[in-house]
């Protein structure tokens, strides 16, 4: 009856496309089907006895905590000006290079990644702040749209991320059950940080590659992106890049320093950016009762979302495994021709076509847990598994037709026309492509 658990993972995926609840359709469907399946002696009802422990089992998850103190610090920046700030400095400093002004948009969309770890945010932030701006200097639409949400999605990739929290705490426990079906009782852990080292140099790859297409679309093309190179600038411009890189730099250095550097982990360093954040705010004069009040429940409101999402998931992954799926998915990628290579890329091919259509969370919690356990007994790298599945993940944001980052841009700026946008994310989507393709080639871009 292994073929049930197939026709589960099929049922929830119409589901979510119809629009279900993403927690209550994992909960709800995986449910249906245990009672059915056990009217035919095909479940065993005693798997979902494991559900409160699964359940305290999350909330007591110390790498978890960080997620709401993260998202705390992700909205309360988005109050504190300092993108605004930031991206009229840049764009000042960057009046003398052709696409000055998209290369500066790139910057402050690295810098914000580096800072908040929210994709919506950032990709909001600078739609707000920047896609004005850019079309009253004469960009081409589809290039000013494109741009901003491939610097948005870079708060996928570029730590302190949310998503490589998830992912983390999901390849973890994957990675700890392949090693006990291996028959290893003493398993290595993998960390947060561990994501987060090993998603720099990729970071850093695809800033720099989207800095190039930049420039060279302003070469090639002066009629999409017109040069702006010799307009005056104010006098004091190292005073102001002083002060509008200040803050962030402290943020990035007291958030990720303090990771990397072995100080503190992931959710220690969330609670100090999320204090410095608090700072910040304060020091700009933004911060006020109102402003603490809508963040509060912001933050609230994401992190229950997500935490719910994570007790369906651990519905789905029970009802799964007592269904037989789990060995059914392993007999299937172990018995491909070519082996892992094989197994990899459709991985790989079925993560991407996912994310046409489902949210980076849904696909955390319902492909990685199937799939990750029987890649990693297959010999791949925990590490390397994470930043390529992020890098993936990362496309699921900007391709059509539900890509979220295209949304979180379409909600600010109604008048762009939705082909320009689907047009405009292409290269960046193609770009992305070519770096997964680099760290497939030279691993050690991550595992160094």
């Amino acid at each position: 009856m292994e073929w049930l658990s197939l026709l589960l993972f099929a049922v929830i995926f119409v589901a979510l496309l119809i629009g279900f609840p993403v927690a209550l359709t994992l909960a709800g469907v995986s449910l249906l089907f245990a009672l059915i399946a056990n009217l035919f002696g095909a479940f065993d009802m005693a798997f979902l006895q494991s559900i409160p422990s699964r359940i305290f089992g999350i909330m007591s998850n110390e790498i978890l905590i960080a997620v709401p103190l993260f998202v705390f610090m992700g909205v309360m920046l988005e109050k504190s000006n300092i993108a605004e700030t930031l991206l009229k400095t840049m764009d000042e400093v960057m009046r003398g290079i052709k696409g000055g002004l998209g290369i500066a948009v790139i910057l402050v969309g690295m810098l914000l990644a580096a800072s908040t770890g929210i994709v919506g945010a950032t990709v909001v932030t600078m739609g707000l702040l920047a896609l004005p701006t850019m079309l009253k200097q004469g960009y081409c639409p589809k290039i000013a749209s494109g741009t901003i949400c491939a610097s948005g999605t870079l708060g996928q990739i570029i730590p302190p991320s949310i998503v490589l929290i998830l992912l983390g705490d999901v390849l973890s426990s994957s990675y700890q059950q392949a090693q006990l079906n291996q028959g290893i009782f003493s398993p290595e852990a993998l960390s947060v940080g561990d994501l987060f080292i090993g998603a720099l140099l990729p970071g850093m790859i695809l800033v720099v590659l989207y800095m190039l297409y930049m420039f060279y679309k302003a070469m090639t093309r002066p009629d999409l992106i017109p040069n702006h190179i010799g307009q005056p600038v104010k006098p004091g411009l190292r005073s102001r890049v002083f002060k509008s890189l200040l803050p962030p730099l402290f943020l990035i250095l007291l958030v990720l320093g303090s990771i990397l550097a072995g100080f503190a982990t992931p959710t220690e360093a969330a609670s100090l950016g999320a204090l410095g954040a608090l700072l910040l705010t304060a020091l700009n004069k933004k911060l006020s009762l109102t402003t603490l009040n809508t963040v509060m429940r912001n933050t609230l409101q994401v992190t229950s979302m997500i935490f719910l999402i994570f007790i369906g998931a651990a519905f789905f992954s029970l009802v799964f495994k007592g269904l037989g799926g789990d060995e059914l998915i392993t007999e299937l990628l172990t018995g491909l021709p070519g082996g892992v290579f094989t197994a990899m890329l459709i991985v790989m091919a079925l993560i991407f076509i996912l994310g046409f259509f489902l949210d980076f969370i849904e696909i955390t919690y319902v492909v990685i847990p199937v799939v990750a356990p029987v890649l990693l007994m297959m010999g791949v790298d925990p590490v390397w598994l994470g930043i390529m599945i992020a890098i993936n993940l990362q496309t699921a944001f900007l391709t059509p037709p539900f890509g979220f980052a295209l949304f979180y841009l379409k909600g600010v700026a109604s008048n762009l026309k939705t082909i320009d946008l689907y047009r405009g994310v292409m290269p960046f989507i193609f770009i992305q492509l070519g770096v997964l393709v680099l760290i497939a080639i030279w691993p050690e871009l991550v595992t160094w």
